[in-house]
């Protein structure tokens, strides 16, 4: 089949070369129409040679017009091996060619000396309806004219598998569009097969009652890759009109590669689509994602089928620098001009960048001018979110993302089997919060480089929405353990390196820890502690059980799965733990918190013994009992769900104040408030607290009630008295009698984010991915609209197709917008916080 292709090709390119050639030469130089008799005609007819013939005796007026036409068609008919021949017919001749007026007013083609077709010369109005008509006879076993849907159906299903389909509309034959077409099928008869209708209603889109005739149509029709009888044929539109050399020029692009791999600096890459004035798209690859990236590739390919080519240029072949920061490069086919190198956000912005001019103009004045856009952006809402404003700030440093592994469909399931703990990172790469947690998570990186048995890896959830959903990740940022024939353990504390470290560390470590010796129990007690947690000063919670309390125990155990990486715990049950536990005078089940590496050891009874009284109960008891409330510690005492009694300074409060306030807290089985201290030097977030309280901010330092869950009423302690535990006492007495009267009362509403949530979920399954990243609006029918509020997308095949005019998607397949690992989420502008 390629070869016969390549034949007709050449066939064809000699035949533009013949034609320009004679043209050139002048029309007097043209071939003349032939006049012979009736016997001479006939004896000069050679096997397989093809000739159309007018017999006449004496050329009336009405006749002459169509001699006219029939001499200017001889030139055109000979490029195709075809003599036109004017035969005299003598009076007295009455065979069937001469002999009756009606047989006069036709023309005859014979091939050989076998008549194959008669035209009324009604019919032959010009040259074009002579090449046309005469073509379409002598190839009417190759070019298929069809009238129904069910022809036309019959023979795609013949051809689905074995080659492929050049389907023409023409409103009328005779046209020049039908001779452009008839002209085609001659050189490419072989390598496709053409079919041929003059009925409207086999355009009809079933989306569109109307279907669009006013000019004539040709479609490729991709039956050769149709491997089922049920998969419809691909169908590419030619948008040019229908002339010759449209015609080839879309049949070459049809026969060029889907996607060229390229291995060579794209400066000095040559593609077809160049040679015929078309712009080519290079995806760039890297290797972690090439196989999605090839797909995404392939998906960009059918959608600017006929209009640009697509090439795939993995990063590691080609040292350029400027690769690093962008996506996706353009290069078009004019001389001189450099290639263009683009950060794009999905595959609609790539169609647009080829199909719309003033958009690619657009997007390069925005890549040239970005250091102007940032500062001008300062100024615009998206200081709204703190987050988003320091990701939009710090966009342009590059993460050293070398220690992070990127897994992917492919590699995600394969890397879970690995005899590692994996920690991964489920992210979105566009997302504000994911980025500046993907900069904690490259401390976290470097802090553990070198840790036997700890893998550190990420999965961008734009990309790939199947895994991410399959591992019930519902929100952005999140953080999951795994280790292969354990559960994995999901993180859910503050995203900064430092907790995030910790927690890592933590969860190395069995939680609870087995103790098997009185030793072993008071070391651990006394801090000594596994090497993982050498450099980590926690406080130690020990669960001593009898072999008697077994509910207890099972208990403990369950809320140390529920702890792990939080907190570090031990157990011990042996027949001597009596005699441990009476050293602390608690008897078991009981706990026993050990603070400062044993400096002191609290026993604590568990009279409460299910999981969650005894993870509610650790974290109480590993709470401090004078707290200097941060950002970070601050959603642990929200939690408990009590009044604050909160002392601001502007530094370390005085001894006084500190020794008064602990031993007020100290008073812990009867507290029932919340006794701490705010510094805002250290928090300057608590200057925004206290002018939500007050209207004015008051002199330093302050002491403050206020209950955030009932009433929200602020009460400032008198400055006029001295901060001692029993003046406090007194007023929290007044307090309670209703005898103070509030500074303020917060509003009841409710404490939101400055911008609306996101509903990831609905994002992760919106219509039609791919990047999917966040859309652009419909292309006809090759593509859906896609908006982050969809909740119809399917996670991602590994065929990408889009959908056929007319055609519905095959079950299965995946339409694939966005860029994967290639743009910008993975490979380009993963690696610096520039997705916004």
């Amino acid at each position: 089949m390629p070869a016969r292709m390549d034949r007709g090709t050449c066939s064809f390119s000699l035949l533009l070369f013949c034609a320009a050639s004679l043209l050139m030469l002048g029309k007097g130089a043209g071939a003349s129409l032939q006049e012979l008799g009736v016997q001479e005609y006939f004896s000069s007819l050679q096997a397989g040679r093809a000739s159309l013939a007018f017999f006449s005796r004496n050329v009336s007026p009405s006749a002459q017009p169509f001699l006219e036409q029939i001499e200017n068609s001889v030139e055109a008919l000979q490029d195709y091996g075809i003599s036109v021949v004017k035969v005299n017919c003598p009076k007295e001749d009455i065979s069937r060619y001469c002999g009756k007026e009606n047989a006069l007013k036709k023309a005859y083609l014979f091939r050989g000396s076998i008549l194959i077709r008669e035209f009324p010369t009604d019919a032959l109005f010009d040259v074009n309806s002579i090449v046309a008509n005469v073509l379409f006879a002598l190839l009417f076993n190759e070019v298929k004219y069809v009238e129904t849907l069910a022809d036309l159906q019959n023979i795609e299903n013949s051809l689905k598998g074995s080659s492929n389909m050049v389907f023409a509309y023409v409103p009328a034959t005779g046209t020049a569009e039908h001779r452009a077409v008839m002209e085609a099928a001659f050189v490419y008869g072989t390598a496709h097969q053409f079919v041929l209708t003059t009925e409207a209603t086999l355009m009809k889109d079933p989306g569109n009652d109307e279907p669009d005739v006013s000019a004539a149509q040709l479609l490729f029709c991709h039956c050769q890759q149709a491997t089922e009888l049920a998969q419809p044929c691909r169908r590419t539109p030619m948008e040019q009109p229908l002339t010759l050399l449209n015609i080839h020029r879309h049949l070459k692009l049809m026969g060029a590669p889907l996607v060229t791999e390229v291995a060579e600096d794209p400066e000095k890459v040559s593609t077809v689509h160049l040679q015929l004035g078309l712009p080519l798209v290079f995806i760039l690859s890297q290797k972690e994602t090439y196989e999605a990236d090839r797909r995404t590739a392939e998906f960009v390919a059918w959608q600017l089928l006929g209009k640009a080519g697509v090439a795939i240029l993995p990063r590691d072949v080609v040292d350029l620098n400027v690769l690093l920061r962008s996506n996706v490069a353009l290069k078009t086919p004019d001389e001189g001009v450099p290639i263009k190198y683009l950060v794009l956000e999905d595959t609609d912005e790539v169609i647009t960048l080829v199909e719309d001019k003033s958009k690619f103009e657009q997007i390069q004045e925005d890549e040239d001018d970005e250091e102007e856009d940032e500062k001008e952006n300062d100024n615009q809402d998206v200081q709204d979110d703190q987050v988003v404003e320091a990701v939009s700030r710090d966009r342009k440093q590059e993460l050293p993302l070398e220690q992070i592994r990127t897994l992917t469909e492919d590699t995600f399931h394969s890397a879970l089997l690995e005899p590692v703990r994996m920690v991964v990172l489920f992210y979105a790469s566009w997302e504000a919060v994911s980025l500046a947690v993907l900069r904690s998570y490259v401390e976290v990186a470097d802090h553990l480089k070198g840790t036997p048995g700890l893998l550190l890896s990420k999965v961008n959830c734009w990309d790939w929405p199947e895994v991410c959903t399959k591992e019930n990740i519902t929100q952005f940022p999140a953080i999951k353990i795994y280790k292969k024939g354990e559960q994995s353990l999901t993180y859910k504390g503050m995203l900064g390196s430092e907790e995030l470290t910790s927690f890592i560390v933590l969860s190395q470590v069995s939680c609870p820890l087995k103790l098997a010796t009185v030793d072993e129990a008071e070391g651990y007690l006394r801090g000594e502690l596994p090497p993982e947690l050498s450099s980590y000063h926690h406080a130690s919670v020990l669960g001593v059980f009898s072999k008697a309390t077994s509910v207890a125990r099972e208990a403990f155990v369950e809320a140390g799965n529920i702890l792990s990486g939080h907190v570090t715990l031990g157990m011990y049950l042996e027949d001597d733990a009596l005699a441990l536990s009476r050293k602390y005078a608690v008897s078991p089940p009981a706990l026993l918190l050990a603070r400062s590496r044993g400096q002191s050891v609290q026993g604590i009874a568990l009279s409460k013994q299910s999981a969650q009284d005894i993870v509610q109960m650790i974290r109480y008891e590993l709470l401090d009992t004078f707290p200097e409330i941060t950002v970070q510690n601050l959603p642990r005492y929200l939690q408990l769900r009590r009044p604050f009694l909160i002392m601001f300074s502007n530094g370390d409060i005085g001894q006084t104040e500190s020794k008064e306030l602990l031993k007020l807290a100290k008073r812990r089985p009867q507290q029932a408030f919340v006794t701490c201290w705010l510094n805002l030097k250290n928090t300057p977030a608590g200057r925004g607290i206290l002018r939500a309280y007050f209207a004015t901010l008051p002199s330093l330092p302050v002491l403050v009630w206020v209950n955030l869950h009932t009433g929200g009423q602020v009460f400032r302690f008198p400055p006029e008295q001295s901060v001692t535990e029993v003046n406090v006492l007194s007023w929290l007495e007044k307090l309670k009698a209703g005898l103070e009267i509030p500074s303020s009362t917060l509003s009841e509403e409710d404490w939101k984010p400055p911008l609306p949530a996101y509903n990831f979920l609905q994002m992760m399954e919106t219509t039609v991915p791919e990047f999917a990243l966040r859309t652009s609006s419909s292309r006809g029918d090759t593509q859906e609209q896609q908006q982050p509020g969809s909740s119809k997308e399917k996670s991602p095949a590994r065929e990408e197709q889009p959908e056929e005019p007319g055609m519905s998607t095959e079950k299965g397949q995946s339409s694939g917008r966005d860029l994967r690992g290639t743009a910008p989420r993975l490979a380009a502008r993963d690696k610096r916080h520039s997705e916004l």
